[in-house]
């Protein structure tokens, strides 16, 4: 038990095998938690996350060097540095769509949290990074399938829409009082040239009745004049 101990205890310490060890687990770690944003087709695959992963790592890795031959380095400087500078590769994955939809959130989060498991294996904290890493993925696929469920299931809902008159933007809105669904919010704006103007409308519902999110884009997809709709 006591020899565990002393080998975890010198993993900790900077040396060649604890330097191979925090690499790999860098690796590892945002290598699965990269799969997983890839196979769902986003901006940030496998390659980015474990980049992302094994850069912090080698920061803290870096950090403890200057440390322990010098002395005078502050231990947490260039982990906080990383911390807040990775925002700025987080922000660059998210995007608003032409139709208000924001994108890449999760993606950005999941960097931020693959640099900060980095900042733990650099440091030493294996049990940590290996824990946090674990959460992450349950997070991005469990959790993913468990907020969409209820998120369908939501009485309030958020659509875009683009209705080719204003005769047709007039149905939408008496079809809705028909089946009992509110218009909470809308904004209507104007596109096209000449006399043919279309109207982009995005509306905020919400349902009196259970109902699936899929049966209300189905009884609002009847319209006739409504040429796209998307829920946001």
């Amino acid at each position: 038990m006591d020899t565990g101990i002393d080998m975890i205890n010198s993993l900790r310490e900077l040396s060649f095998a604890s330097m191979l060890l925090r690499v790999i687990l860098a690796l590892v770690i945002g290598g699965i938690i990269g799969i997983e944003r890839g196979i769902k087709n986003q901006s940030a695959g496998m390659r980015t996350y474990m980049l992302v992963c094994l850069g912090a790592a080698l920061v803290m890795m870096t950090n403890q060097y200057v440390y322990v031959q010098f002395g005078q380095s502050d231990p947490t400087r260039l982990g906080a540095q990383v911390i807040s500078g990775i925002g700025f590769l987080g922000a660059g994955t998210i995007m608003v769509t032409g139709n208000n939809k924001v994108r890449g959130l999760t993606t950005a989060a999941g960097l931020w949290s693959s640099a900060c498991i980095g900042l733990t294996l650099g440091v030493g904290f294996y049990e940590g990074a290996i824990v946090a890493g674990a959460a992450i993925l349950l997070i991005m696929t469990i959790f993913h399938k468990l907020e969409h469920r209820m998120h369908e299931h939501s009485k309030f809902m958020r659509m875009y829409l683009n209705f080719v008159s204003n005769d047709a933007l007039n149905e939408f809105i008496e079809l809705c009082k028909s089946v009992e669904i509110k218009i909470l919010d809308m904004q209507v704006s104007k596109v096209g040239g000449g006399g043919k103007k279309e109207l982009i409308v995005i509306v905020t519902l919400k349902t009196q009745h259970p109902k699936s999110h899929a049966e209300v884009v189905q009884e609002i997809s009847g319209i006739e004049g409504l040429k796209f709709l998307e829920e946001i």
